[in-house]
């Protein structure tokens, strides 16, 4: 909890202004505001507006961390500025100036404001919303409380666009569904009132713009305010598309999944040589011919700077030790697949009463298709853990 007796101190904001129908390049704004160091940087902005230039754009409502509306770059980090506060992000600096942007990925309309469009149509293009199954129920779908607790995590994701703004493959393919919408579409697969879980998912790893197109940089992790984890869902959207579904999909994803894992059960070091050649079949199946000339101009570079060897290319000598393969022998064995959903459990630091009932098994349901992690008879050990608002 924020202090709020300290007295009003004096905040330089570093803004980052431009408005596309001027023609005139963008430029840094700075200016001085007074308030009591546990205000949010929005109400700093927002006293900028006031009291010194009212064309200064942002966009906001709720200032209360619940709307998403006043999401932007605080010190080249994405955050809600209603929800960061202004000491924090003064002690985050060099200097102590608070340096403010718009959010990435998205044009700029004018200022801190970009065109959320963008983002919006990813979300659509997931079909957002319950297919229900026939027959419809005469009043209402009777649902265990169990079995939407995975599905409670990417509820709670608030459309800010802060994971958008830095998502690194996003940046590279303009393309790509994004870590928001490929949340929000695992809140409808993970739903066990949802008809077309099969579907979506083939539609979505069939997409090279789908699941498989997602690098695992994390930063839409680091970057989401609600702790929601996209990437984590866009994982369990895979984990459902290959190992409930078996979607083998023309990406070639679930071969490459599949040869990661038998190059580590293998090797107990990932052989990267191997791991192209296996994604498509051996290094003589007619599908890894093309991709393995294709990546010649790579290997070449690569020898030549010494980063790799023909002798370790081609020989590997290391291989799994019996422990290595007692890990897979063990998984393996297991009938069920168990996901640990920290965002619901708790934490590892919290009482190992609640350790038992973290993970939480992947079953067949009544129909005989997957049903929604957490939908066996285990309990929730807690709540899933808030996000404090700033305090204005």
């Amino acid at each position: 909890m924020a202090e709020t007796h300290k007295p009003p101190e004096d905040f330089t904001l570093r803004m980052r202004r431009y408005d596309p129908e001027s023609g005139d390049a963008p430029y840094w704004d700075e200016h001085t505001v007074k308030l009591e160091p546990h205000r949010s940087v929005l109400e700093g902005i927002l006293q900028a507006k006031a009291r010194f230039d009212g064309s200064i754009a942002i966009r906001c409502s709720c200032r209360a961390a619940i709307c998403g509306s006043c999401g932007v770059r605080i010190n080249g980090e994405p955050g809600l500025a209603c929800h960061t506060h202004l000491d924090h992000a003064s002690q985050a600096t060099a200097d102590g100036v608070i340096e403010i942007e718009p959010m990435g990925n998205m044009p700029v309309i004018k200022d801190l404001i970009v065109d959320m469009d963008v983002h919006w149509s990813k979300i659509q293009r997931v079909t957002p919303w319950l297919i229900n199954k026939e027959p419809v129920p005469e009043r209402e779908y009777i649902v265990a409380r169990e079995s939407m607790v995975d599905i409670t995590q990417s509820m709670a994701c608030i459309q800010c666009g802060a994971c958008v703004s830095d998502c690194l493959s996003m940046e590279v393919d303009p393309d790509f569904i994004g870590p928001a919408a490929l949340a929000k579409a695992y809140r409808f697969v993970g739903d066990p009132r949802d008809d077309q879980a099969q579907e979506r998912l083939v539609d979505l790893a069939q997409d090279p713009a789908g699941i498989y197109d997602c690098t695992h940089c994390f930063k839409c992790v680091e970057a989401c305010p609600k702790g929601v984890n996209p990437m984590g869902q866009i994982m369990r959207l895979r984990r459902r598309a290959g190992s409930d579904y078996h979607i083998n999909d023309d990406n070639n994803g679930y071969r490459h999944e599949h040869a990661f894992v038998d190059n580590i059960k293998r090797n107990g070091l990932l052989h990267e040589a191997d791991l192209l050649p296996d994604s498509y079949g051996g290094k003589f199946h007619p599908r890894a011919v093309p991709e393995l000339l294709s990546s010649l101009p790579a290997i070449t570079k690569a020898v030549a700077r010494g980063k790799v060897t023909p002798r370790k290319a081609l020989l590997h000598e290391h291989k799994a030790d019996k422990h290595v393969r007692a890990y897979f022998d063990t998984i393996d064995a297991r009938e069920e697949r168990f996901e640990l959903n920290l965002y619901i459990s708790g934490y590892d630091e919290d009482s190992q009463s609640n350790d038992a009932d973290a993970a939480t098994p992947i079953s067949a349901g009544d129909d005989g298709t997957p049903s929604a992690p957490g939908s066996s008879s285990q309990g929730v050990a807690s709540e899933g853990t808030g996000s404090d608002t700033v305090e204005g």
